[in-house]
């Protein structure tokens, strides 16, 4: 059996890019998160995503208890996977997990880095920590085949890059996971104006626009005043990298759209 694992920190879109990962790959089988998938569907294991606690959570990630180690060991049995994709959080956690299910010791370490932008990494990273969703690489159906309760949407279909459905995934919200960001508008306000107030071509702001429901959204209407003949496309793109450096560093947050809405202008 060769061995894979696809490792990354919690919430960077492991889960979601396992079901491509393993088609590209020529994949059949994956451990995530306490279960075992074999063709798109569970076949043993319970997800950690079940638990209550964020330690509970580990420890059936890790296979920890014996009996539930056991399952997902006889179960690797019966189907023989020609390949296995492990996904964790790290070397460390793969290596404990290959420990415990008696897997073959060799490994081959796949980054999530390695197999996604940094935009969808930060994206994922986002939705986690402000929302709490988590995904499961599995169909809605066999999700609600183990109760799990406060289930948030339905199946996402996994398309291949010649647009072919190769799997679906379910989004959760589990007990253990987080709330929702908030900004007070004062505050982002603030540093709007700040940022604005380094660029002698912007008389004022005018408006401020922010979204945090799918993901960090702004939009900025201004007023600007300048000479004739100033490269303004080239004007609102040096704002716009202000503005998402700015935002990311007071407010830790990555936008995923700044938007420049030149509300006035006035040439000189």
């Amino acid at each position: 059996m060769e061995i894979y694992a696809l490792y990354g920190t919690s919430g960077t879109g492991k889960s979601t890019s396992a079901l491509e990962l393993a088609h590209r790959m020529n994949i059949d089988a994956i451990i995530d998160d306490g279960i075992l998938i074999y063709q798109g569907r569970k076949v043993a294991g319970t997800s950690a995503k079940y638990e209550k606690t964020k330690i509970q959570a580990v420890k059936r990630a890790i296979f920890h208890y014996k009996e539930h180690a056991e399952e997902v060991r006889r179960s690797l049995g019966e189907i023989q996977p020609g390949r296995l994709l492990v996904l964790g959080t790290s070397q460390r956690m793969i290596g404990r997990i290959v420990e415990a299910l008696h897997l073959p010791f060799q490994v081959d370490f796949i980054p999530i880095e390695s197999i996604k932008p940094p935009q969808e990494i930060e994206a994922a990273r986002y939705v986690r920590e402000t929302m709490g969703k988590h995904t499961i690489p599995i169909p809605r159906v066999e999700v609600e085949k183990d109760f799990l309760q406060r289930l948030i949407s339905s199946a996402q279909q996994i398309f291949s890059s010649k647009k072919e459905v190769i799997g679906e995934t379910t989004v959760v919200h589990p007990p253990f996971s987080g709330g929702r960001i908030m900004i007070h508008s004062q505050v982002l306000r603030k540093i709007v104006q700040a940022t604005c107030d380094q660029f002698d071509e912007v008389q004022y702001v005018v408006k401020i626009v922010s979204s945090f429901e799918d993901l960090p959204r702004f939009q900025v209407s201004i007023a600007l005043k300048l000479p004739y003949m100033t490269n303004i496309p080239a004007l609102i793109q040096d704002l716009q990298s202000t503005l998402y450096k700015e935002a990311q560093y007071c407010l830790n947050i990555a936008p995923a759209s700044i938007d420049i809405v030149v509300s006035s202008l006035e040439l000189t």
